[in-house]
């Protein structure tokens, strides 16, 4: 049976972040994820989520400068030594609340790179951090995002996605794959999921149109 956790960074918006746990408790989940926990000291979250005895499944690898833009730095050449700090201090929070599985953001492709050296650098960056995953008993997941919302994105598509993880040659790492994106970038959700489904580590849900 699946198992369902509420998106604290997409729901319960007209609260502040940390409100949202008491929220997504009421509302009857036990599990929530969201995108980057950074901002708060682990022992904030963790206080939220035992008080709520609510189990944090999910949250992102940093990507950058949000705010800025930036949407990912894992396949960016010049940016190697700051994502893998940024693998390190997930891997900090994720061992302190109890999380099993982090997202990679590829980030957008930048005019005037080479597509292939952004495919090698985000290959081997993904290729150290499921090593360095695995020492702790993490899973890797890596997520196609579709280029209406977030043009020039790496990753875009579930084939992509999977040739990617194929050549990464790692147990631990899998495809990410938001129903949302799938079904702007290439539709065919059922046969799409059934194709892939042992690849698959976290699936998330949102309509199309409007999400």
């Amino acid at each position: 049976m699946p198992k369902f956790a509420a998106n604290l960074s997409m729901l319960f918006n007209e609260v502040p972040f940390m409100e949202r746990f008491d929220k997504a408790a009421a509302c009857g989940f036990k599990a929530v994820e969201f995108l980057y926990p950074y901002a708060y000291a682990t022992s904030e979250i963790k206080a939220k989520l035992d008080h709520n005895q609510l189990k944090l499944v999910l949250h992102n690898i940093p990507a950058g400068d949000w705010d800025g833009g930036e949407r990912g730095i894992a396949c960016l050449p010049d940016r190697i030594d700051e994502y893998r700090a940024g693998v390190a201090k997930a891997i900090e929070y994720a061992t302190a609340l109890g999380v099993g599985q982090l997202n990679c953001l590829a980030g957008k492709a930048p005019a005037g790179i080479d597509p292939k050296v952004l495919h090698s650098t985000f290959v081997s960056n993904l290729k150290y951090t499921a090593g360095e995953f695995k020492k702790h008993g993490l899973k890797l997941l890596i997520e196609p995002i579709n280029t209406f919302d977030i043009p020039g994105f790496f990753l875009s598509t579930t084939a992509q996605g999977i040739a990617i993880l194929d050549e990464v040659g790692a147990d631990n790492a899998f495809l990410q794959y938001d129903i949302y994106h799938a079904q702007r970038m290439e539709g065919e959700l059922a046969n799409s999921i059934k194709k892939y489904l042992n690849r698959i580590g976290h699936m998330q849900l949102a309509d199309n149109p409007g999400r």
